[in-house]
């Protein structure tokens, strides 16, 4: 270690973390190596301090609140102190776009997290001993670069009595001229760009009347149309009575620096995929436009839209064709936007559309000069039928739909950040609504958002505090009527809303991820309380239970079913996993191998809601199943509706010949127990036997041995 610090004792580290754990384990190694510390618990922190001490070095935490990683690297390297300090960022991201956004925002070198300690005093002390190596280099580049600019540039001088203006064979380089006929001052100012030689002519003018120098930047038009931007430095000389008498000065050729800057510029507010214009540039722009609607009195309207499943795109064509889909969906709303007839049609007069992509799948709408909430409307609508029509991709005819989140100024905030906000409330609430829909930003959105949020925090305690049940419904056969197995569904026994039904947290579970562990206790307790009645006496009976399909798709499902049947001790045979045709379709293959998987180990496979999904023949027979449960919709109105009653029999008959058992679900009247007997149909379960009840109520129903006998 004292390697590292040797010679190292005047480098002041700025550590920017807001984990105060992290600073002090840093601020601890890094003193122990010699070097001296301070630290900023935040972006700001870190800008007020970076400018108060001059660190020669700064490591930075991406994730941080407020100002986070990628802001504060940018604002320092706009700070002239901070253009080439080394920043080496920390962060517990390490996908491919979170690097290159960081290199973007000019990071110096990256670490993920956990940090190994061991490496970070030498990481320090590499990159300042390389900082130090390209100082010295861009003095050198500094010197060679001035020489270059010195060959772009050419010096003048103009006598102010008489007139003349004197060039330099460099001046006219820069001008692209011959240098014959020589210039004089109104023909250099005849190849002024004509919007700025009102502002050339001010300067000059203003510099002479003070005898000041000045400095100008504008543009020049070169013989043949072109434009090149171009620096002016001058000095005013004066006669002995101080009266100006003479400019002397350069003018240099920028235009390769003013294209670098434009193309840095297009760099950081512009995504990289679809050219339009991003997050940051599309926050700028509403800002803009919530200024000028506070002076003009008219709304400001903000979409957010969101592709309808894309994730599937990609996990099933593959992401380039989920790249070439994002690509052509920007093109597709930029020529839909441009259209002639869009402010005519809309009459916005005036007004300025800012189409953005914001990352991911989702893009944003900017319009501003709104008279009415019905232009934003059609603005939406138009977005829906225009995303809706088919892609062809990489050979592939895609289909997709969109969600839309609206929000207005002024109704609905009275700033940027709040209306951004409020457009994503609606759009998540467009989603939930069943997607392929608009939704306008709403009070309440907010209050059930919250219901939301305060539900998904208790569902992560809800398991570890017990506070979930299973309840069982039975299966009865319908030609012995007995009950010969149950469906294990979960129920929440939540301590301020009371039961809790699947309906009202199973989505929530999903889509946060808990379902896993959600579905990995419903089958340990169900294997459990299977177990306990059959040493109790009782027979065995089948236990099913709901897989979904982001439980289906782990790779670890056959270890993970293993594992409770062996720690329970409960016979595989009993044990039937319920799965949607949905689930199985995603990857037919890898389908395939997991349920053979299953029924290898012994464990049942029923396909859950037949006749809403897919319903082919074909899949039926490639895929090892034992049963088919017919879904609760087709026997509404058995047997007076024909329809339903001829497909029911139809999916009978077809299973029969598969040799697969049928379990109909949903039975609550007489009549469609009659009409399932009737047709050959082998289970049923519904209201009509017995809802869903808990553990000792089911055991009460065995006891007394009750079946279809008794209805």
């Amino acid at each position: 270690m004292a390697d590292v610090a040797e010679g190292k004792s005047r480098d002041l580290v700025l550590i920017v973390d807001d984990d105060r754990l992290i600073r002090t384990q840093m601020r601890d190694l890094l003193g122990q190596a010699g070097y001296r510390v301070e630290e900023a618990e935040d972006g700001n922190r870190c800008l007020a301090v970076f400018e108060r001490l001059q660190p020669a070095i700064v490591l930075l935490d991406i994730i941080m609140p407020g100002l986070d990683g990628f802001a504060t690297c940018a604002a320092l390297r706009r700070l002239p102190s901070g253009m080439h300090t080394p920043i080496l960022m920390t962060t517990s991201l390490d996908d491919v776009e979170s690097i290159n956004q960081a290199y973007q925002a000019g990071a110096t070198n990256f670490i993920t997290k956990p940090i190994n300690w061991s490496n970070l005093a030498f990481q320090v002390s590499y990159m300042l001993r390389s900082g130090r190596l390209f100082d010295q280099l861009r003095r050198s580049e500094a010197r060679l670069a001035r020489s270059q600019q010195i060959a772009r540039l050419g010096h003048w001088d103009w006598d102010l009595d008489s007139r003349e203006l004197t060039c330099s064979v460099g001046v006219y380089r820069v001008l692209d001229r011959e240098s014959s006929p020589p210039l004089n001052y109104e023909a250099f100012l005849d190849v002024v760009h004509p919007e700025d030689q009102l502002l050339f002519v001010t300067t000059v003018n203003e510099a002479i009347a003070s005898a000041t120098s000045y400095s100008l930047e504008h543009r020049i038009v070169l013989p043949d149309g072109r434009l090149r931007f171009v620096h002016q430095e001058a000095e005013v000389c004066c006669d002995e009575t101080g009266r100006a008498s003479s400019l002397s000065g350069i003018i240099q050729d920028i235009n390769e620096r003013r294209e670098a800057e434009n193309r840095i510029t297009q760099l950081a507010y512009h995504d990289n995929l679809t050219s339009l214009p991003n997050r940051y540039l599309f926050k700028d722009r509403l800002g803009q436009a919530l200024k000028q609607s506070q002076r003009n009195g008219k709304m400001v309207a903000t979409l957010f839209l969101d592709l309808d499943r894309f994730k599937r795109i990609n996990d099933t064509l593959g992401h380039s064709i989920g790249d070439q889909l994002l690509q052509e969906v920007a093109i597709r709303l930029a020529e839909s936007l441009r259209q002639t007839d869009t402010v005519t049609y809309l009459d916005m007069d005036g007004a300025v559309i800012t189409l953005a992509r914001l990352g991911g799948d989702e893009f944003s709408i900017l319009l501003t000069d709104l008279a009415r909430v019905q232009d934003a409307v059609k603005v939406a609508r138009r977005i829906l039928d225009t995303v809706s029509l088919p892609f062809m991709l990489g050979g592939h005819e895609v289909f997709v739909t969109a969600s839309v989140g609206v929000s207005l100024y002024p109704l609905d905030g009275d700033n940027a950040d709040t209306i951004l906000k409020n457009a994503d409330t609606a759009l998540n609430f467009a989603k939930r609504q069943g997607r392929n829909n608009w939704q306008f930003y709403t009070e309440s959105m907010n209050a059930r958002a919250l219901e939301r949020l305060v539900l998904e925090s208790n569902m992560l305690k809800a398991l570890e505090r017990q506070e979930f049940v299973l309840y069982y419904q039975p299966q009865l056969d319908l030609r012995s009527g007995e009950i010969i197995g149950m469906e294990g569904l979960a129920r929440w026994q939540h301590p301020e809303q009371g039961l809790l039904y699947p309906a009202h947290f199973i989505p929530l579970a999903d889509e946060t991820g808990l379902i896993v562990p959600l579905v990995e206790w419903s089958i340990r307790t169900a294997c459990q309380q299977s177990r306990i009645w059959q040493e109790a006496g009782f027979k065995p009976l089948r236990m099913a239970l709901n897989l979904p399909s982001r439980h289906f798709m782990r790779q670890d499902l056959r270890e993970t079913i293993a594992r409770i049947l062996d720690e329970t001790g409960y016979d595989p045979c009993y044990l039937e996993l319920e799965i949607t045709e949905e689930s199985i379709m995603q990857n037919e293959e890898q389908s395939i191998g997991t349920l053979r998987q299953l029924k290898d180990m012994g464990v049942q496979i029923s396909i859950d809601d037949f006749g809403t999904g897919y319903s082919s023949l074909s899949y039926l027979k490639r895929f090892p199943l034992n049963a088919l449960k017919i879904d609760r919709s087709f026997l509404q109105d058995i047997p007076a509706d024909q329809d339903n009653a001829s497909i029911t029999r139809a999916i009978v008959a077809m299973a029969h010949s598969l040799k697969l058992r049928v379990v109909a679900e949903g039975v609550e009247t007489m009549e469609q127990l009659a009409f399932l007997q009737e047709i050959g149909c082998d289970e049923m379960q519904g209201f009509l036997f017995s809802r869903a009840v808990s553990a000792e109520e089911f055991q009460l129903l065995m006891q007394e041995g009750k079946g279809l006998r008794g209805l």
